[in-house]
């Protein structure tokens, strides 16, 4: 089944669930390392995206080019910047596609998004950063097939597997000793948002 606007949207709506309970564990391991306002700014960022009509959209292509306006438009912040040049990458993908994405070209469409975003931050995978954990989500994606329990899974390993290492790029990378034994935000916030479960609704 081919992914539409409503479901990208309904996809943001729950993130922006997520960004909203891990806003200050998000800034505290933000404050370790930087200025302690990732999830201050990743909550501003969601947001705005669940807010901007995407999923009233005419196709994909549309739908991921304004939640990509909408999170430029919002903040400056490299945050900001990664967040848009990753539904770049996914509008380009859906235009080039007809608007054609299944579930099952997932794994595809995080690499593209993850080396778009490496090229725009001046990042590599390694440097500890949210490439990495992007890097892995694509991997388990493209070995179990789609599902957000694997992507939760791959984004949890890959957060232990770099938590002892220092970060390599970034205002980071200038206290290595700090960020060795520190979750990088990023790739923190990537795990949490995977992993948060929505309280059941009670009509």
């Amino acid at each position: 089944m081919n992914i539409a606007p409503a479901t990208l949207a309904a996809f943001v709506r729950r993130m922006r669930a997520a960004a909203d309970a891990v806003e200050q564990r998000l800034n505290a391991a933000d404050a370790r390392l930087g200025d302690g306002d990732t999830g201050s700014m990743l909550r501003r960022i969601a947001r705005a995206m669940d807010e901007s009509g995407a999923g009233e959209a005419a196709d994909l292509g549309a739908a991921a080019t304004i939640l990509a306006q909408a999170a430029a438009r919002e903040t400056g912040s490299s945050l900001g910047t990664l967040v848009a040049t990753g539904l770049i990458s996914l509008a380009k993908e859906a235009r080039a596609r007809d608007g054609a994405i299944d579930a099952r070209d997932l794994a595809v469409i995080v690499s593209r998004a993850r080396d778009a975003m490496a090229a725009r931050g001046r990042a590599e995978r390694g440097d500890k950063t949210v490439l990495d954990s992007l890097d892995a989500i694509a991997r388990a994606l493209d070995e179990e097939g789609p599902g957000r329990g694997a992507a939760a899974r791959a984004a949890r390993e890959a957060l232990a597997t770099f938590r002892d290492r220092p970060c390599r790029v970034g205002r980071a990378r200038m206290f290595p000793d700090r960020s060795t034994g520190s979750d990088d935000p990023g790739m923190l916030a990537v795990a949490l948002l995977l992993e948060h479960e929505e309280p059941p609704h009670v009509a």
